[in-house]
């Protein structure tokens, strides 16, 4: 009984200082993974900046172009704020030129039967009758996303990520669904590169739970926005 005594508290104390071991090894590795974290966050963070503060310099006559353009063929506000939700829920206010007659939301109950859509949680029509002759030309080249950059500055959004959506769609979102909202949403993301707005609602949450488990870091953000740049000048699957 004593040699098996002592066997065990052999085995014991070897048992205790391993875990030490690995309980010390383990924080080393969760404080390395949250540095890496930080560091990427804050580099995307300042790419953010960087960028949309350049983008807005450069794309200043478009804005000018633009909000005449809006205002002489439907007088009216320049910009459309809409409530989006964010990152873990939270809502903000969601810029775009408007590119839909001022009382555009108030006819949408009356064309709710027309969702071209197919699954019920986001509204689509190719040929919405609240579209403005300027704002179905803003709409085909991403012109009308362009005061979202305003949303970068501010932190709302990032250039790159899920697109945020409407509360109503939040409503309706399954389990799954809600794994868009980990992430800061963005002007642009894998599914915007790939159709747009002719991808099912159900593809589009796929392209983006892809984005946020294998393709979110900087390089592949950059390409990202440089194939944003060819999805825009083709004009795909925008309308």
């Amino acid at each position: 009984m004593q040699d098996n005594k002592g066997f065990d508290d052999f085995f014991f104390r070897f048992d205790k200082k391993y875990r030490k071991k690995m309980t010390t090894r383990m924080k080393r590795r969760i404080t390395i993974y949250q540095i890496v974290i930080s560091s990427t966050f804050v580099l995307k963070r300042i790419l953010d900046i960087s960028f949309s503060l350049v983008f807005l310099i450069a794309f200043s006559p478009i804005f000018i172009f633009t909000a005449l353009a809006i205002i002489i063929e439907d007088p009216g506000s320049v910009f459309y704020t809409q409530t989006r939700v964010g990152i873990n829920g939270k809502e903000f206010g969601f810029y775009k030129f408007r590119s839909m007659v001022m009382n555009a939301d108030k006819m949408k109950d009356q064309l709710l039967q027309q969702n071209e859509s197919g699954d019920g949680v986001i509204f689509k029509m190719k040929k919405d009758p609240r579209v403005t002759k300027v704002g179905k030309l803003i709409r085909r080249f991403s012109i009308d996303e362009l005061p979202q950059l305003l949303n970068v500055l501010k932190g709302d959004m990032s250039l790159v990520g899920p697109r945020p959506p409407l509360p109503r769609e939040v409503a309706e979102y399954s389990i799954s669904d809600h794994k868009r909202l980990d992430v800061i949403p963005g002007i642009t993301c894998i599914w915007q590169v790939s159709g747009r707005s002719d991808i099912p609602f159900e593809e589009q949450v796929e392209l983006d739970e892809m984005y946020i488990r294998e393709y979110r870091g900087i390089w592949n953000d950059i390409v990202l926005l440089a194939r944003t740049v060819g999805a825009v000048i083709g004009g795909k699957g925008a309308y």
